[in-house]
């Protein structure tokens, strides 16, 4: 792992497409930009492990039970 030290209104440049900025720094956090690609995905690590979580739990169930809950929601529409 990389670790640098920036300071507000610093950049970090990833490649030739991205560039994280520094927005803000006080005790509660540093704010953060990010500025990218339209096509790059980007996610906080607790949502990215939550998704990853579900996706696990879903593949996880029997088609029968997929069949279920979708029938569930078309009729909920």
């Amino acid at each position: 792992m990389l670790v640098l030290t920036r300071k507000k209104d610093e950049a970090i440049r990833i490649g030739e497409d991205i560039v994280i900025k520094i927005i803000s720094c006080d005790r509660h956090g540093v704010r953060i930009g990010i500025e990218a690609p339209g096509d790059v995905t980007i996610l906080r690590e607790e949502l990215f492990l939550a998704v990853s979580e579900e996706n696990r739990r879903a593949s996880k169930e029997a088609p029968s039970q997929l069949i279920d809950k979708l029938k569930e929601r078309l009729a909920e529409s």
